[in-house]
């Protein structure tokens, strides 16, 4: 008996045993369950990740951690309509030992390939197994695509989130923090310079491509010379941006733009380096409208999630790991050689 641990669960014992530290997920299973009947899913998939596959994520976009209790910082869930599972790594196992209760079953590995054999067993064939495509890399869809191909159950991108729409009006709100302009003392270049500089890299490019989308939230906030608050303890903000070889368009909620940064957008108007201000959720369908001409467009698939990539047709996409954005961003400038240097002596 003394060798018993009391800080996690038992589910094997009569009654189970459950630590204070465990959430009792019963209700939240039960909503989102009713939310997969009504649309005709028997198994739904939920990332630990944000839509910009960021590795810190806000309050707002923890979904799994609302769903299983597990606030662990790498995760993957599959419900069904009567089973319960999670993925995590090594580190993770006694923290999900401590925070799940009886509803799930721990599975200590992270490969995909497990996670597609559990549902190939979970889910009768002719089932339909969703996710959020905005929630998910192009790597990562592909790879469930491959682990369900040929099984008879099918892979069904659902752009209304299940998890969402269980949690109600108990899903933390949006952010709303200024977003705000970096001094050019920490720059060391403008954001119209590195606009600029980006344009070059689209001409020299072989390819020619006639915009760049950017979807990672430290890609914006470096081309823009912008910060925010939105993630604790990460000074970026949601938005995507797409550099096209004429226009620039940023898809932000610009009412929380400070003065001095909706002044530094727009100094360039009308002109080629003149900032569109567009809605944050308006990206989609003005990608789409883009597409529809005569263009190329250049995005990082590491961090580019499925749903705005399964909006531009194949022959169109210039794909490479990381953006042009990203590449330059790892390139420190004078100004940012001799800040880095300063921080490192305090």
């Amino acid at each position: 008996a003394a060798s018993v641990r009391s800080d996690i669960r038992n589910c094997s014992a009569d009654p189970p045993y459950l630590p204070p530290t465990a959430t009792n997920t019963t209700g939240r299973l039960a909503a989102l369950r009713g939310t997969m009947r009504a649309h005709n899913v028997q198994a739904y998939i939920v990332p630990s990740t944000d839509a910009h596959m960021s590795e810190y994520i806000a309050q707002r976009d923890a979904r799994l951690g609302w769903l299983t209790g597990f606030t662990g910082s790498a995760g993957t869930s599959v419900v069904t309509l009567d089973k319960a599972a999670l993925w995590t790594d090594s580190r993770y196992w006694t923290q999900a030992e401590r925070q799940l209760d009886c509803n799930w079953e721990l599975q200590r590995t992270t490969q995909i390939e497990s996670i597609g054999l559990w549902i190939l067993q979970a889910v009768p064939v002719g089932g339909n197994i969703s996710l959020d495509p905005f929630l998910f890399s192009i790597d990562t869809w592909n790879s469930y695509s491959q682990a369900l191909q040929g099984s008879g159950r099918v892979l069904l991108p659902l752009d209304t989130n299940l998890v969402d729409q269980a949690w109600g009006d108990q899903r933390p709100p949006a952010a709303s923090g200024e977003i705000y302009t970096l001094p050019a003392a920490f720059t060391g270049s403008h954001w119209q310079e590195k606009g600029l500089g980006i344009r070059q890299r689209m001409e020299q490019h072989v390819r020619r491509p006639t915009a760049v989308l950017l979807t990672g939230l430290e890609e914006t906030a470096w081309l823009f010379n912008l910060r925010g608050d939105d993630i604790p303890y990460n000074p970026v903000f949601y938005s995507y941006t797409l550099l096209t070889n004429t226009s620039i368009s940023l898809f932000v909620d610009d009412s929380r733009l400070s003065v001095s940064a909706r002044e530094s957008l727009r100094a360039g108007c009308p002109g080629p380096l003149c900032v569109e201000l567009l809605g944050y959720k308006q990206a989609l369908a003005h990608l789409l409208h883009y597409t529809q001409g005569n263009v190329t467009v250049w995005l990082g698939t590491e961090y580019t999630n499925y749903g705005l990539y399964r909006a531009i047709p194949e022959k169109k996409l210039l794909e490479e790991s990381y953006s042009p954005v990203m590449v330059a961003k790892a390139v420190k400038n004078a100004k940012e050689q001799e800040l880095l240097r300063a921080a490192h002596v305090r």
